[in-house]
């Protein structure tokens, strides 16, 4: 498990959530899996406190699920719950989107050219770590740019759910959204056309909805 290593003693709360999670989402804690807080804790470094908040958030966050003085353990990907986030993530690019097109600057649209190159680069290789990071990137931008602290923090809530799912179909030799798309909205944004960035945006998000449907 890659994710889960020893940890340093800043925000250990929070470092133990993100390490846990990435596992998850990353498929090294698979789902069903039961997961425990001492055998994490032990292999965090930490204590066992930080891991069970940390278990308490991931519940919350529908990546685990919990039976009191029973078990705690992953969920399974349940296409229902994907598309709802999908929908939720989608409907807030839409709105950072939006908001965010009037006040990019040139640098921002570089920045985003960048991330789709190499996107585009880790999709044929084959790269899914590497694929979302930068589609992660890219979409970020608009996020960073609109500067709505609830929508972001609402898109960071429920993309794991969506990504397990999107890692998943990579590995089954499908594809992580499209350049082709990303090169559409990128376009729309240097050109300062709102309306056609939302559209774009919302397309690319009907995507991830419709993967949760053929799932």
């Amino acid at each position: 498990m890659e994710s889960i290593r020893p940890l340093g003693r800043t925000l250990l709360r929070d470092r133990a959530y993100t390490s846990i999670r990435d596992a998850i989402v990353a498929g090294e804690i698979e789902p069903g899996a039961v997961v425990r807080d001492a055998e994490l804790a032990e292999r965090l470094g930490l204590s066992r406190a930080p891991v069970r908040e940390a278990f308490a958030r991931l519940v919350d966050e529908g990546l685990l699920e919990s039976k009191p003085q029973s078990y705690t353990r992953v969920t399974q990907v349940v296409a229902a719950d994907v598309r709802d986030a999908a929908a939720v993530v989608g409907a807030m690019h839409e709105l950072v989107t939006r908001v965010a097109v009037p006040r990019l600057f040139a640098a921002d649209i570089e920045t985003m050219r960048a991330a789709n190159e190499r996107f585009a680069a880790a999709v044929t290789a084959g790269d899914v770590d590497e694929a979302l990071r930068a589609d992660d990137e890219l979409h970020d931008v608009l996020v960073r740019v609109s500067g709505n602290r609830a929508a972001a923090a609402t898109t960071a809530r429920y993309t794991p759910l969506i990504r397990r799912l999107e890692r998943r179909r990579f590995g089954e030799g499908g594809n992580c959204r499209s350049a082709g798309l990303h090169d559409r909205l990128i376009a729309a944004c240097a050109a300062g056309d709102v309306d056609e960035a939302v559209r774009v945006t919302a397309k690319i998000w009907r995507g991830l909805a419709e993967l949760a449907d053929s799932d």
